[in-house]
């Protein structure tokens, strides 16, 4: 599993622009079982993603086509972890 912290290079203003685009990027990879949680950082100086993903090649290549990543307004922080504990409920989303 990793956590991806996403962190804005340009002005909120410009980040807004490509935020529809973003949103819709992050539809389909829900929709492909590649993420399972986001949303924006608190000040909104970028977002999070919990990602569910073979490997870190894999993911690099994911981010890359992000409107984001695309359009140069964010950054990818990506650090892989082992989902050791978790609530009964969301068990089913570490489990292989």
């Amino acid at each position: 599993m990793f956590l991806v912290d996403l962190v804005y290079k340009a002005d909120i203003s410009i980040v807004e622009k490509f935020t529809p685009e973003h949103r819709a990027w992050l539809d389909e990879q829900y929709k492909a079982g590649h993420f399972m949680f986001s949303g924006p950082k608190k000040p909104r100086t970028g977002g999070i993603i919990i990602a569910k993903m073979d490997s870190r090649e894999e993911l690099q290549t994911l981010l890359a086509n992000d409107p984001f990543a695309k359009n140069q307004v964010a950054e990818y922080h990506i650090t892989e972890f082992i989902a050791m504990k978790t609530h009964g409920e969301l068990q089913k989303f570490v489990e292989k």
